[in-house]
């Protein structure tokens, strides 16, 4: 799927996205940075609670083309900034991290939306 397919999931708010046609291929889930950077699979997309500048460093380093923040969580300034410099989109969401996990697995067709 591409980025901007992340558009079409029910109050998802894009907060900047300047590569909506860069591909992903999976997800990954998680707030600790460290583990993020040592295991989430580049060209995906990670979901977390994390809206801050240092999350995009390492989405950056770890590949990863987009993040989606849950809970309602606002995305400052300079994360913002920084996403943009690195073309990594950002999307908001009220959805919990286990909401837009399952989400976007559909979405990615990791799993069958009528068997959910």
């Amino acid at each position: 799927m591409q980025v901007k397919d992340l558009t079409t999931l029910k109050e998802y708010t894009v907060q900047t996205m300047e590569n909506g046609e860069e591909m992903v291929e999976d997800a990954y889930a998680g707030d600790l940075l460290s583990d993020v950077m040592g295991n989430a699979p580049s060209d995906s997309i990670l979901i977390t609670i994390q809206a801050h500048k240092n999350t995009v460093a390492v989405a950056s380093l770890a590949g990863i083309k987009a993040i989606v923040i849950c809970n309602n969580r606002s995305t400052p300034d300079d994360m913002l900034q920084a996403a943009k410099e690195e073309k990594i989109a950002v999307f908001t969401t009220k959805d919990s991290q286990f909401a837009a996990s399952c989400k976007v697995a559909v979405l990615l067709g990791k799993v069958d939306a009528s068997k959910a």
